[in-house]
């Protein structure tokens, strides 16, 4: 895992449902907790785009249902700013499941992946078709 340059928005708050971009059989995530998160006593967890996040499973195939998985965000709707000046946004929020070292569970990912979530971990920039 490296460092990013962006500063990212952290607009995606522990409830958050999510889109699962890649092949594993889950359709929905939910959030339940941000791996690294220091935060403000009583304040919710928040991750943004290239965050590990602890993610159960709420919709697809019966046997991935209700699963307890880690997951990197490579999509976000909230806007942030990239060191030159241009800022991004999505029009959804998507993670991909990942095993706790950060490689993908899955073969494939679909539709575009940030560049901030390629840098950061390897192995889903080498599985993203379109980096943004």
């Amino acid at each position: 895992m490296k460092a990013i340059a962006a500063n990212v928005t952290r607009a995606l708050p522990v409830g958050a449902t999510l889109h699962c971009a890649d092949n594993t059989g889950a359709r929905e995530l939910e959030i339940i907790a941000v791996k690294g998160y220091k935060g403000v006593r009583r304040r919710l967890p928040a991750a943004g785009v290239g965050d590990m996040i602890v993610v159960s499973v709420k919709k697809g195939t019966a046997d991935m249902r209700r699963e307890v998985l880690n997951a990197v965000i490579i999509r976000q709707k909230k806007e942030y700013k990239r060191p030159d000046g241009l800022r991004v946004k999505f029009e959804d929020n998507a993670a991909v499941i990942v095993n706790p070292d950060g490689s993908l569970k899955g073969s494939e990912i679909r539709g575009p992946v940030a560049k901030e979530a390629a840098t950061r971990w390897p192995s889903i920039g080498s599985a993203a078709s379109i980096i943004v």
